[in-house]
């Protein structure tokens, strides 16, 4: 499995929390960015031509910003040449407020399948100051555009006085959307960011109010129907992000646009935060990376065990065996024995159990020591 994730940088303000490359000073920008964009997309499907791809995920910056004609584009570029799944799942980012009947139609047509909107919180004073452009009546009318198809919806943690039955408030605004996926992430404070500010000024929760919340968040969803099968993602069963999941798997996939990154034949490489960086490389048919580095062998079989540790599978000792021609009992002993409170280990799995998974760097730290 692979996956294709497309970037699109651009938005109609930024948000006080945004750390990625979304610039809303750059819209003059977009139909030059597209006809880049199409030409580095033929180029890196010419190179891959020998792998299929399952997933494709338009995420932003705001994709549902631009004129539809646009991501049409883009997907009816894949499609023509990059070797794609039967059974496709193709996401676009939402932002509410952005949508409308003309750009739905369109993304169906196209065989987007899968909508993600990001609503963050329900409650139209802490959207005004994280500075986004929706409000929660927004957010129903985007549920509404997109009734019976399958709909995701992020949810920030962690705000300025926010509390838990806040958080509860915004999941059953999700759920009243007919939303069957829910990723939360707790609010992290990048330096150079507006909300910085707040963070030293103490305004935002503590990390122990923060994990006392989604502990209460993940009961509550479960309660709903929602299962956890990553730390930061819930889905009613059957509904589970596909290319995210890939991801978890340390699966391969490429990056398309600025900033994007990619993780191919066991190299990593990123393109460029600058939108006149990139336009200049595709034009001069050039990589528009910025950094590439080679994968060594005891990063990646760490890399496998972070990421499978994240989810509620876990590692698949068999799988994890085979891959690195190890034992993984045998080499991970130590940090096996000094955390098995905190572990499910069975011969073929080891995963954290429930209440720890939220805390689960400290237990992954250790298999670095092994």
């Amino acid at each position: 499995m692979a996956g294709i994730y497309i970037h699109i940088p651009f938005c109609r303000s930024k948000c006080t929390y945004c750390d990625f490359a979304s610039y809303p000073r750059e819209l003059n920008k977009v139909e030059s960015y597209f006809a880049c964009l199409y030409r580095e997309i033929e180029g890196r499907g010419r190179e891959l031509k020998d792998r299929v791809f399952s997933t494709i995920y338009i995420g932003g910056g705001t994709p549902s910003i631009v004129e539809p004609k646009f991501i049409v584009g883009a997907i009816r570029q894949i499609k023509k040449f990059f070797t794609l799944d039967k059974d496709l799942e193709i996401t676009v980012e939402i932002n509410p407020g952005t949508l409308d009947e003309e750009k739905v139609k369109a993304y169906k047509q196209v065989g987007i399948n899968r909508f993600s909107i990001g609503l963050q919180t329900g409650y139209d004073d802490q959207l005004k100051r994280l500075n986004r452009i929706h409000t929660a009546k927004d957010f129903l009318i985007c549920c509404n555009l997109l009734k019976g198809e399958n709909i995701s919806a992020d949810i920030l943690l962690g705000l300025a006085g926010q509390t838990e039955e806040q958080v509860k408030k915004t999941i059953d605004l999700c759920i009243a959307g007919g939303v069957k996926h829910i990723s939360s992430y707790a609010l992290t404070p990048e330096v150079g960011t507006p909300i910085y500010t707040d963070y030293l000024n103490g305004e935002l929760l503590s990390d122990d109010e923060v994990a006392d919340i989604y502990d209460k968040m993940r009961a509550y969803l479960k309660g709903k129907g929602f299962n956890r099968y990553e730390v930061s993602n819930f889905a009613i069963p059957g509904y589970e992000s596909k290319h995210n999941y890939n991801y978890w798997q340390r699966g391969e996939y490429i990056g398309l646009g600025v900033s994007a990154s990619s993780h191919i034949n066991n190299r990593r490489f990123t393109n460029t935060y600058n939108i006149d960086e990139y336009l200049t490389a595709i034009i001069y048919n050039k990589a528009p990376e910025i950094s590439s580095d080679v994968i060594d062998f005891e990063d990646a079989k760490f890399e496998t065990i972070m990421l499978a540790l994240r989810t509620e599978k876990g590692i698949d000792v068999k799988k994890f065996n085979s891959e690195f021609d190890a034992d993984f009992f045998v080499e991970y002993k130590k940090a096996l024995e000094k955390n098995r409170p905190y572990l499910n280990i069975s011969e073929d799995f080891i995963s954290i159990k429930e209440e720890y998974l939220y805390v689960e760097n400290g237990i992954i730290l250790e298999f670095m020591k092994k």
